[in-house]
Parts: C-alpha cells; structure tokens; sequence
C-alpha cells in the first residue's frame, strides 16, 4: 500500500532544501497528518487575525510583506478613530458623513474585503488540502469559508451599509452652509404632514420646534398649534413686509396656511430657496416665538409610519383610548363616521401604523391633545433609538429616513448634531404647548406675544441650567394651575405627580371595563358625548 502522505513524484525529484527537514510550514510535503492538520488551522487563524502573515511565513514573502502594511495602516487608522471617538466624536462622526470621505472610505472597506478574501483563498493553496487527511479536508475548508465571512464578508457589509447611509443623507440633508447656534442653542422646526391627493399643498398638521442646548444636549419641545391665528414673521422675513402687524387676513389664515399661500402665491419673494413656503412658516414660527429657528424638517406622514416600523415599534403609556377614525360625514361640524378601530388605554407597542393614528386623531377631543401626544411620540422614539437598535436595523431605518419631504439642515453638520444628540439622550426633556394645558383654549386665536416669549425665554433658560427646570417649568401631563390674565398658567412648580406618574383611564365612572364595543355602541347610538367624556384623558401620554 502507497502511503498517500508521501512527496509526490515531482517533490521526489527535485533536492529538498535543508529547512524541508525542520519547517513543516513552509515545506509541509513530508510533514505526518496531525502536523499537516494543525498548521492548516494556523494558517487560517493567522490570515483571520493579521493577514499577510501567512504568506509571510508560509508563501509568497513579497506578498505577505505587502499585505501586512496594509494590515498595519488599518490598523494604525482604527486606533486613531477611536482615540478621536473619545476625544471629539463630533469630528468623527463628520467625517463618516462628509460626502467625499465616506465614499473613500466606502471603496477602502470593499477593497479591503476583497484582498482579505484574496489572501484566504491564497492561504488555501498553501494548506494544500490533497495532503491532508480525508476528514479533516471539510473543517478546514468550513473553517476557511467562515474565517472568510467573518472578516472579508463583515467588511463588504460595512461598505454596503455605509453607502446606504451616504445615499439617505444625501436624499434627506442639504449641501448648504452650516448653521450657528442662537444664544447657545439650535433650534429645529418639525413639521409633519400630508402630501396625498387629497390635499391642497402641504399644509403640515403638526408644528414643533426641538431647542437643544449647544454645549449640553438638553432639549426642550415648544409645540405650535397648526390654527395659531395672527403668526409673527421674523424681522427680515419677505413675507413681513406682505403682513408687518402679523397673518391677520382672516379667519383662514391660521400658521399653517403659510407653506400654501407661498408656494402658491410668493415664491418669487424666495429667490434661490429651495422650499419657500417653509422657509416661511420656518420664519413665521420664529417671529411667534420670539426667537431664532435655523432649520427645519418637513416630514411626510407616511415616512413617519414608515421610520417606526423600521425601528421595531415605539413603547408608550396611553392615558385614555384613541380613536382611528372613520370617513368624515359632516364636514362643517366635524363629524366622522364609525371609527376602523381604536388604540386602548394603557401600556402600548404601537407599529408605524397605529403610532401614525396615535399622533394625528383628533376626534372627540380637541386640538391640544393631539399635540400632547405627538410630543409623547416623538420623546418615545428619541428615547427607544438606541444604539443596538439603530445598528441592527440601520438598512431599514436609513431608507425609510429618506421619506422626509424637505430640510435645509447641512450634511456637513450632521456630526454636531448626532453628538448632541447623544448628549441629550437619557435627559428630561421640558415642554410647553402654546394653548392648553400650558394657555386657555382661546389663546391660539387672540395670542398674546409678549406672553409667549416670555414663557419661551422661561422655558430656554430653565433647560439650559442644571436642575432649574423642575423649579420653573410645568412638566407635561400635569394640570395647569390657575390662569393669568393673558391666558398662561403661571411659571411655578406644579404640586402634581410627575407624568409618567397618571393613571390611564379604563373603566367608567361607574367601573365598568371600558371596551371597543362600548365605545362602538355609542357611536352608533349618536351619543358622542359620552364617548368624549370617557376618553377625554387621551392626551396624557409617556414613554416607556
């Protein structure tokens, strides 16, 4: 019988090196079985953790030599983001975002990758799996294939995942000149919602202003109602000049009415602005505020739906049932018809669908709580996008992020921002709605200016001192004490529990369990009342 780990016939005739004896790695032809078995998993090992090691000890010594300072360069590259990571993140995260270096950077993982799988199937021939034992040829090659995905396929994915997120910021973010902050805060106009066939323009039914502190991260939510009568424009604003005492035409020209009119009606009043009309309602809410907005958001409601589904789902705690309302029947009184479905009371996991009803129905209540639960929602998803889940569905939540309509914030600043954003996670947000709880029902429609900047330079002030804000500001979800003679409840600390702290309503006066069919019940009966005294507490709302 041959012995089939021999020399083959050609190793036979040609003389042997002296190193042939004592190097089995370089030389394995006359090595027994468990050595040949041993060095194939070294190989294998060495080309996973520093390649070009292998073709340094085993193979091609220029090649090896070769990849090895590549080795050594990513290496020294990593080293120096990490230590930039813990020096300036922000400078770190710019970088990964500028345009230009994360397509470099793009190329370099998928070249990288590609010479990784090079070296690995360079260090398959080297093994030379004809030498070894028949049952150890297939976990080499297992180990071999899952080296292969472990290092040069998590490289490929990296690439790919990067360029997924170089095509959403560059869909979502613009290429114009950075912002500065305003007396140490940026201040960022959300708007939401719907583009559909069924509307005029792009009146958004949701007006938010997100304040961060500069330096901090601490944030406060300032919430304008989308019928907010006689908006302010900003001094130097083009449409102040159309309405110097305010947009006051009537009884239609509530704020959000403004995107309409102006990219209707004034666009030319807008040279070079990409999206006049909201610019102007971007400028409008600063003049009613009283301070400076220097970017906004407008974000299609459908994109929304989409970015939570995307992130698995937002967690909430619901004061009192929503309603997911039916086609409206009666227009001039306000009058749906029965509704598809209804959002209960209590500990919630809304998907995109019903987290997109939660912030928009309206139905049986009024105006402002419907904002109290926007603001809820958008806490709730500031607060549950958290690394692992950013990481693990970054595809899915980077291309629903491209349904956002419009922003002018700049690309080249989105490294600032994501580090403010991360200094500003855990952090209590304030809050301050510009009609109730915070003002009485009729202040949107007669708004007393000087009133709101003075809450507003309260609120900003608060967020922006340690530990002041629990003294000054009422904290969402808490009763408004007495009103003031301009309408406002007073700036003083509330005596109530804090909001997480109510108690969802799920039962009736009388205690019985409040269900869908009850609900139901009344709607078909006519007897809207009773449904909106028994969900009345539907504004109260808090994260989980």
């Amino acid at each position: 019988m041959t012995n089939s780990y021999a020399p083959s016939r050609q190793d036979s005739q040609q003389p042997l090196p002296k190193q042939a004896l004592t190097d089995p790695v370089r030389y394995p032809s006359g090595a027994a079985a468990p050595v040949l078995a041993k060095r194939a998993f070294v190989l294998i090992l060495m080309t996973l953790l520093v390649p070009g090691s292998a073709q340094t000890v085993a193979g091609n010594r220029r090649l090896g030599r070769s990849a090895l300072r590549v080795t050594f360069t990513v290496w020294a590259l990593a080293i120096a983001a990490v230590l930039l990571l813990l020096l300036s993140r922000s400078t770190l995260i710019s970088l990964l975002t500028h345009p230009l270096a994360s397509l470099l950077l793009v190329l370099g993982l998928a070249a990288l990758a590609l010479g990784w799988a090079a070296l690995f199937i360079n260090t398959l021939r080297l093994i030379r799996p004809v030498l070894l034992a028949p049952r150890v040829r297939p976990a080499v090659v297992a180990a071999l294939v899952l080296a292969m995905v472990l290092s040069s396929g998590s490289l490929g994915y990296a690439a790919y995942l990067l360029n997924v997120g170089r095509d959403a910021i560059g869909s979502i973010f613009s290429n114009g000149p950075a912002i500065e902050p305003s007396e140490g805060r940026y201040n960022f106009l959300m708007m939401g919602g719907d583009a559909g066939a069924d509307r005029t323009g792009r009146r958004p039914d949701s007006l938010s202003v997100i304040s961060v502190d500069a330096k901090t991260g601490k944030t406060a939510i300032i919430s304008v109602p989308r019928n907010l009568q006689n908006a302010q424009f900003s001094e130097g604003s083009p449409m102040r000049k159309l309405y110097p005492d305010g947009y006051d035409c009537g009884d239609e020209c509530l704020i959000n009415a403004i995107n309409t009119e102006v990219t209707n009606k004034h666009q030319d009043l807008y040279p070079g602005v990409e999206d006049p009309g909201a610019q102007a309602t971007l400028e409008a809410v600063s003049g009613t505020l009283g301070i400076k907005v220097q970017a906004y958001v407008l974000v299609d409601m459908e994109g929304f739906s989409r970015l939570i589904d995307a992130m698995g789902g937002i967690r909430i705690k619901a004061g009192g049932w929503v309603p997911l309302s039916g086609d409206m029947i009666d227009e001039a009184n306000g009058i749906h018809g029965m509704p598809t479905g209804w959002i209960p009371a209590g500990d919630q996991k809304l998907d995109g669908y019903h987290a997109l009803w939660y912030g928009r129905s309206r139905e049986f209540v009024d105006d402002y709580a419907r904002i109290q639960r926007q603001q809820c929602v958008q806490q709730a998803m500031l607060k549950q996008l958290d690394p692992a889940t950013l990481l693990s569905k970054f595809e899915d939540i980077a291309k629903a992020g491209t349904k956002v309509v419009d922003s002018n914030i700049s690309a080249g600043q989105l490294g600032s921002f994501v580090d403010l954003a991360m200094k500003a996670k855990g952090q209590d947000m304030s809050r301050l709605t510009i009609g109730p709880p915070d003002f009485d029902a009729s202040f949107s429609t007669v708004p007393d200016f000087d009133r709101i900047h003075q809450r507003v330079d309260q609120l900003l002030a608060a967020a922006s001192s340690a530990g002041a804000a629990d003294d000054t500001v009422r904290r969402p979800g808490t009763a408004a004490g007495p009103l003031s003679a301009a309408g406002a409840a007073p700036l003083t600390k509330p005596a109530t529990p804090p909001p997480s702290d109510f108690t969802p309503v799920t039962t009736t006066p009388d205690g019985e369990p409040i269900t869908e069919e009850m609900l139901n019940q009344f709607k078909r009966d006519g007897d809207e009342q009773s449904i909106r005294d028994l969900v009345a507490t539907n504004g109260q709302c808090a994260p989980l």
